[in-house]
């Protein structure tokens, strides 16, 4: 049976976005993704770590991007869509790509970790566009999705 994801990719923004990224490295997983022009983030400039392209039009082109080049989006939340986190839904169901919703305020991670394996099996998503909010936006979401992209990968050294 294929494995899937076999690659995460993120706009590299921090929260979600680093936190999935993070997870991905550690345990040996490609990663990729597109970044806004400058690399930038609301802690200043991308780290280097995370091999993202810079692209010209901002957070909007940078997430329209990444929705477009993954076979399907995982989007975390809190409660309620906003900012950044809702246009990648809306970007997501207007381009027609497999996308999946877990509000961290209701979903526990084992539980998400399960969905998500799911959704990635039904929808033969190979590469994961892992996106939500910003850490200073809200709080706990770094540590929930690295927990849960963490359990979800199998440490490619294995494979």
């Amino acid at each position: 049976m294929k494995q899937y994801p076999i690659k995460i990719i993120s706009g590299g923004q921090t929260g979600a976005d680093r936190a999935a990224l993070d997870a991905a490295i550690d345990r040996n997983y490609p990663i990729a993704g597109s970044c806004p022009k400058g690399r930038l983030a609301e802690d200043g400039a991308i780290p280097e770590r995370y091999a993202l392209t810079e692209i010209t039009g901002g957070y909007r082109a940078r997430t329209r991007k990444n929705v477009q080049t993954g076979d399907g989006t995982l989007v975390f939340y809190r409660d309620e869509l906003k900012g950044g986190t809702a246009l990648t839904v809306s970007i997501a169901l207007k381009e027609q790509k497999p996308l999946k919703l877990i509000d961290i305020s209701v979903v526990e991670p084992a539980l998400a970790v399960e969905k998500v394996r799911e959704f990635c099996i039904e929808n033969e998503v190979g590469t994961l566009n892992v996106a939500g909010p910003r850490s200073s936006q809200c709080a706990g979401i770094y540590p929930y999705v690295f927990e849960v992209i963490s359990r979800l990968l199998v440490d490619a050294s294995e494979s």
